[in-house]
């Protein structure tokens, strides 16, 4: 009966309280507030044929179990799995399909996951084939043609293109199409894929939802118990879980997460709203900018923006000196963290992809990529404007 009244407590908890007490509750035997860091390989049995539920960590540990199942919670999945990173994860996903199954992915991932597929999983017969996620009709006329699943990122990292996933997952219901998501630029907070109808969630744990910059990590949440049982027996046969430290400050940093990302994204909007009005900028990606293209879905499918903008200068010239004038923002790779970086996209993230492609997609050598932080907005304002050169914008400097 306590276990009732408590699920049914959490089930109708604002998801800012859920990620406040993440774990809080979850050490009986003590109280600890603070999840305990179970660094431990293997657990001693009570007897023959006895076990406490733990008997080596790399199956289970109480700290990962701990965030995976606020994950799950989180994203109103049926389970949750933690990895020691996000590729990681995206290689247990990728396991569930065999020689001559076809893959369609966005076609302006995150560069590892193009990587991975067409020069790991191709290798074991596995195809892909790159399509525009934002169009619709493109996604439902692939699906026709014998796709096993469609792999989307919403949005999409460099251009921030959305896709409309309940659409997509309800097209491929109809037509057995696994749905995938990675969820890594909103996290739960600000959209649940599954909730959408998708059939499984992936993230970058190390971006937004750890928020410091200080772990690399990768989740998965699954929504049906089939799925949980095939992600959970590759998540054990080939190991790459996530360490008990490393559990603990995902933990940790998702209790912080709706006050890091509410700031940041205030930041966010005043900032892309600067860059739009400056001489040296031809072009601002940023979904939370009415003029952009897929802005009427952001009422129906999303709870916010996000925090990250790209923007594309009038010279490829300029990109080395704003990257050596910068002094806020630093010249790193990553996003999600308290701190704001800058990052150039086509040496760094996606320096996999051919040139040709990139230029075609609109990752040129013209273009930036900002995760915006907590930093004061005007310091970011100022540190952008000298590293453009001190021009004054179309409007003027703030």
């Amino acid at each position: 009966m306590e276990q009732q009244i408590h699920e049914r407590i959490v089930n109708t908890m604002k998801i800012e309280t859920l990620l406040a007490q993440a774990g809080s509750r979850w050490e009986e035997r003590t109280g600890a507030v603070s999840m305990p860091i179970y660094q431990t390989a293997t657990f001693r049995h009570p007897g023959l044929g006895k076990s406490t539920g733990y008997d080596y960590s790399r199956t289970v540990n109480p700290t990962r179990q701990a965030l995976e199942e606020t994950m799950a919670t989180l994203d109103n999945g049926s389970k949750a799995f933690a990895f020691s990173s996000g590729m990681a994860a995206i290689d247990c996903v990728l396991r569930l399909f065999k020689h001559g199954d076809k893959i369609a992915i966005t076609e302006d991932p995150y560069g590892g996951t193009i990587r991975l597929l067409e020069k790991g999983y191709a290798h074991f017969g596995i195809k892909s084939v790159c399509i525009d996620t934002s169009d619709t009709d493109t996604v439902k006329q692939t699906m026709a043609t014998g796709v096993k699943a469609i792999f989307i990122e919403s949005p999409t990292n460099p251009l921030l293109k959305i896709a409309d996933i309940r659409a997509i997952a309800a097209f491929g219901r109809d037509h057995g199409v696994l749905t995938i998501v990675d969820n890594t630029f909103c996290t739960p907070l600000l959209q649940k894929p599954l909730d959408l109808g998708a059939d499984i969630v992936v993230y970058s744990a190390s971006k937004y939802l750890s928020g410091h910059n200080d772990v690399v990590a990768g989740i998965i949440v699954v929504k049906s118990p089939e799925f949980a049982e095939q992600i959970g027996f590759f998540q054990n046969a080939a190991g790459a879980v996530l360490g008990p430290l490393d559990s603990w400050l995902v933990l940790r940093g998702l209790k912080t997460l709706p006050l890091r990302l509410s700031r940041q994204q205030e930041n966010a909007m005043l900032i892309a709203s600067w860059l739009k009005d400056q001489l040296r900028v031809r072009r601002v990606y940023y979904p939370g900018l009415e003029n952009g293209p897929m802005h009427h879905l952001f009422g129906r499918q999303f709870r916010g923006f996000g925090a990250v903008i790209s923007f594309e200068v009038d010279n490829a010239a300029l990109i080395p000196e704003i990257l050596e004038r910068v002094k806020i923002f630093l010249y790193a790779e990553s996003l999600g963290g308290l701190e704001s970086l800058i990052t150039f996209p086509a040496v760094q993230t996606h320096a996999d992809i051919p040139v040709g492609t990139r230029e075609r997609l609109g990752i040129n050598d013209r273009l930036l990529r900002l995760s915006i932080g907590v930093e004061h907005v005007d310091d970011l304002i100022d540190d952008l404007a000298q590293a453009l050169g001190g021009m004054a914008g179309k409007q003027g400097l703030k």
